[in-house]
C-alpha cells in the first residue's frame, strides 16, 4: 500500500513539473507593410517640454514676486497671460 502512495507521488511530482516550466515567448516578426503603416494612429510624445512665451515667463516671474503657490499660482497665471 505504502509502495503505491509512493509510486502515485512520484508520479505526480513529474506530471506537473512540466506544468510550471518555463517556455521561451516567441514574438511574430514586424511587417513591413506601407498601407498598415499608415493607417495607424501616431504615437504621443509624452509630455515634450513646451515652448514658454514671453508673456507666460513675465507672468511666471510676477507669480514669483509675490510667493503664489498652488491654486493661487494657477489663478494669477491664467489672468496675468490673458491681460
Amino acid at each position: 500500500m505504502q509502495v503505491k502512495i509512493a509510486a502515485a507521488a512520484a508520479a505526480i511530482a513529474l506530471m506537473t513539473s512540466s506544468a510550471f516550466a518555463q517556455t521561451a515567448a516567441t514574438v511574430p516578426a514586424p511587417k513591413a507593410d506601407a498601407a498598415k503603416a499608415s493607417k495607424a494612429p501616431a504615437a504621443k510624445p509624452s509630455k515634450a517640454p513646451v515652448a514658454r512665451t514671453v508673456k507666460s515667463l513675465d507672468c511666471s516671474k510676477q507669480a514669483d514676486a509675490k510667493g503664489l503657490h498652488g491654486k493661487p499660482r494657477k489663478s494669477f497665471m491664467s489672468h496675468c497671460k490673458k491681460a
